[in-house]
């Protein structure tokens, strides 16, 4: 499914349509891997989805730590768990932050920035692709 979000409002509001939209798997976490360009809004729709998973804190793109934790309360996810793997060299240092064992907890949804840098450990995930189309906003498309 395709969006046109032409400013941040626009762009929280298709998340947390998506995110009101998925319920937890049985055997695993949900993944959502965020593709496209730096700036195209990745980090913008994850804060969208913490909004609507009633996070109180800031949430930023976890460049340098790599990996951010949100508990979630009253909930049909347990964990938000934010990742950004921009600065990666190679999947092993993912596999470091316990990757098997948070990919493999059904009460975690995670949002994976940059998951083609890690596309040989990333298991089955929801693609979301952003791009910008022009001046006036950008493309958000879900598969």
């Amino acid at each position: 499914m395709k969006y046109i979000a032409k400013n941040l409002e626009e762009t929280q509001k298709i998340a947390r349509d998506f995110v009101n939209g998925i319920k937890p798997k049985e055997k695993s976490a949900t993944i959502v891997g965020l593709y496209g360009d730096l700036g195209a809004g990745k980090t913008s729709f994850t804060q969208g989805v913490a909004l609507a998973l009633n996070i109180d804190e800031n949430v930023a793109s976890p460049t340098f730590v790599i990996e951010k934790i949100y508990k979630l309360k009253k909930q049909n996810f347990e964990q938000l768990i934010h990742i950004d793997a921009y600065r990666l060299e190679k999947s092993e240092e993912l596999l470091s932050l316990n990757w098997k064992e948070i990919v493999s907890n059904p009460t975690n949804i995670i949002l994976i920035e940059w998951p083609e840098r890690v596309a040989d450990i990333m298991p089955d995930h929801i693609h979301i692709n952003f791009s910008h189309i022009s001046e006036e906003g950008r493309e958000i498309e879900i598969i």
